[in-house]
């Protein structure tokens, strides 16, 4: 009988070894393309990710409602903690900068002064310290369930903002307490929390995705923050502390667009009747509004593009 010869084929197994990846089995690629299956974990496209998160927003929501709630519970004063931390690390800081180096002098109502800087600043520290374990803090839920890993970082931000607002209620009995009257400019505190809550979660969602791969990274991020917060303004006024420096421009242009400088000034200027605008730097809602999107939309899409990679290896 003759003999019917098969045509030649080429074998993409040698080019796929030589490039250092396995040769896929063109079976089962067709098998799994015939019923829809797709890879698992693969990363989606940005619209569909968005679309994922909003899908998911009452678990973000409950998620740091949540976190909230459990982080005092083994304590005998419970949620009283929210308030008396950064009350307590105010009270520290006035002992030290206001009367033992004197700043009080330079700085009119200085101790609204000193608590507004606190609790603002430690709304942006605490975002980026806890989101620097937002992945690697919750690898049994990542690895247990599937769900869009932005979800967590998000949720610790906004369990930030939440104690944020739950400070601000001992905040305004002290501005009332030194004579601080409420007025119109108080509304201004409103934008200035979106807009540091949009840059604080693109900060978190960038030190989740470094966290992830590098644990080491929360142990030394309390260090960089303790410098942050030095460089702010947290304990003294940076515009008077600029007066009579001669200074290379560039340093004042840092200290001035510093992201956290600018949401405390903004916080200060909203509250404080003695903080005027003349010790606001130059286009301070510019500088806000721009760090906040730069922020936001950075860290999202950086987080994003490593979608598929949290919780393996």
């Amino acid at each position: 009988m003759p003999q019917t010869l098969a045509p030649p084929t080429t074998d993409p197994a040698p080019a796929l070894k030589s490039a250092g990846r396995p040769a896929p089995d063109p079976t089962l690629r067709a098998l799994a393309e015939a019923h829809g299956l797709k890879v698992s974990g693969a990363r989606p496209s940005l619209p569909a990710y968005l679309g994922q998160l909003w899908q998911r927003r009452y678990f973000i929501t409950s998620f740091a409602t949540a976190r909230v709630v459990a982080q005092y519970t083994t304590a005998k004063l419970g949620q009283i903690w929210q308030v008396l931390t950064p009350l307590l690390n105010a009270a520290v800081y006035y002992l030290i900068f206001g009367v033992l180096l004197d700043t009080k002098k330079s700085v009119p109502d200085y101790i609204p002064f000193l608590v507004t800087g606190v609790f603002i600043f430690t709304f942006t520290q605490n975002s980026v310290l806890s989101g620097t374990r937002a992945i690697s803090g919750n690898l049994g839920l990542v690895r247990a369930l599937h769900f869009p890993r932005a979800c967590l970082p998000i949720s610790i931000c906004l369990a930030q903002l939440q104690q944020l607002l739950y400070s601000m209620s001992a905040l305004v009995v002290i501005l009332l307490c030194f004579g601080q009257v409420p007025s119109w400019s108080w509304l201004l505190a409103f934008p200035a929390l979106a807009l540091q809550f949009l840059f604080n979660t693109g900060m978190s969602l960038v030190m989740a995705r470094l966290g992830s791969r590098t644990p080491d990274l929360a142990q030394l991020m309390p260090f960089i923050m303790r410098t942050w917060m030095y460089a702010s303004g947290v304990m003294f006024s940076i515009s008077r502390i600029l007066v009579g420096k001669h200074l290379p421009q560039i340093v004042v242009v840092l200290l001035n667009g510093n992201p956290a400088a600018v949401y405390i000034d903004l916080m200060r200027f909203a509250l404080i009747d003695s903080f005027t605008h003349k010790q606001l730097p130059p286009h301070v809602w510019a500088f806000a509004a721009g760090w906040a999107l730069l922020a936001g939309v950075a860290g999202f899409v950086y987080f994003w593009k490593a979608e598929e990679r949290y919780g393996r290896g």
